[in-house]
């Protein structure tokens, strides 16, 4: 095969598993507009369904909920996960270090339905002992950080890996303190990793049903599960509606996030050029 013919090939290949990723979200967002109420049937453009979305209580709701949750699931996951991450990389020898990172580690290969079946009998005991949690955000939000953290871990740790730890070295040579190091030099450094698990975090509780199942409770339904429960009597293009708005809010996210990591990798490197620049 000739080089041409293989960029061919490989650009063939490449635009055919976007069109599969990509074409039926495209769809789904083409047919938000349908005026039938069919959603396998084009009926003509209209704006008929984003008014309906507008008085359907239960979904903006679940909307709302899905989103204080998935907001809080990203700044817990990424606390618990940093702190994970810098323990399992700057102590190689500890007691119980195997056990810490196969539990931290676990969520990523455990199936949700034992995950959320597991959390559930644990927290109903916890409730008959002590009289709550009650079943509602507090629990939906501690399961998506169990699962979150992991996720977390994962990208924050392979960012330490990468690290050079010159800089905090010289900073602990000047005079800083470990707090000041930290806060200062360390977070910074991974700032980008940071913003990666929070997206990764916001994301994966967002469109969680699994889990928000099992620990869910009345008045506390997300979206997700909203949406399933009416997919089983048969699908509504209002569902569509709500579908094409959370990818344009998650694609508003991922877009701002990359110009601000972008943004922040250059001025990080400047910084670096000009620190070495002045320690030659």
């Amino acid at each position: 095969m000739t080089p041409l013919a293989g960029r061919l090939t490989s650009h063939a290949w490449m635009g055919a598993v976007y069109v599969f990723l990509y074409l039926p979200i495209l769809t789904l967002m083409l047919f938000s507009f349908n005026a039938s109420p069919m959603v396998t049937n084009w009926g003509g453009f209209s704006l008929r369904w984003y008014q309906a979305l507008a008085h359907d209580r239960e979904i903006i709701d679940g909307f709302k909920l899905s989103l204080e949750i998935a907001f809080a699931t990203g700044c817990s996951s990424v606390v618990l996960g940093t702190l994970a991450a810098l323990s399992l990389h700057r102590f190689k020898r500890f007691t119980g270090r195997t056990l810490f990172a196969g539990m931290v580690n676990s969520p990523l290969v455990m199936p949700e339905v034992i995950i959320g079946l597991s959390l559930l009998l644990m927290l109903v005991s916890v409730q008959r002992l002590f009289g709550f949690p009650e079943r509602g955000f507090a629990t939906i939000w501690l399961g998506h950080t169990l699962l979150g953290m992991a996720y977390a871990t994962v990208v924050v740790l392979s960012r330490f890996q990468e690290m050079s730890i010159s800089l905090e070295e010289a900073a602990q040579d000047l005079g800083a303190l470990p707090l000041q190091v930290f806060f200062l030099i360390t977070l910074p450094l991974v700032s980008q990793a940071l913003a990666s698990a929070w997206l990764l975090t916001f994301t994966l509780s967002l469109d969680d049903v699994v889990i928000s199942a099992f620990l869910n409770g009345p008045g506390s339904t997300t979206m997700p599960i909203t949406i399933f429960s009416r997919a089983r009597l048969g699908l509504s293009p209002s569902v569509n509606t709500v579908a094409t708005l959370t990818v344009a809010v998650v694609s508003i996210g991922v877009l701002a996030a990359s110009v601000w990591m972008s943004r922040a990798e250059k001025k990080r490197a400047q910084e670096m050029a000009a620190a070495y620049r002045m320690v030659d």
